[in-house]
């Protein structure tokens, strides 16, 4: 199953989408470590896998939005669902999905 979702880009999109969501809700619990325990380092790691994910699932969207043609309504909904917890969750549901 995995190995169809690579071959796409709408495939490629969902699996960044799963792993952005992913650290994010990471990166929550890093935040308690680094502010309640002085322990910065795990979310110093954890924040820029978060980074770097939340730009390749910036760009993949556009590629996808732009492929499929997407309106920009659906594509400004997608970057939405990446500013909340659990929103690429959703999206990969409600927008994603073929």
């Amino acid at each position: 199953m995995i190995a169809e979702l690579v071959r796409s880009s709408l495939g490629r999109l969902r699996i960044v989408a799963f792993l952005e969501g992913c650290s994010f809700l990471l990166l929550g619990f890093t935040m308690i470590l680094k502010y309640r325990y002085d322990m910065p380092g795990p979310n110093m790691v954890v924040g820029s896998a978060h980074g770097a994910l939340f730009i390749a699932y910036v760009l993949l969207l556009l590629q996808v939005g732009i492929q499929r043609e997407w309106s920009w309504g659906k594509m400004v909904l997608g970057f939405l669902a990446s500013l909340i917890p659990f929103g690429t969750f959703y999206a990969d549901v409600k927008l994603f999905r073929e």
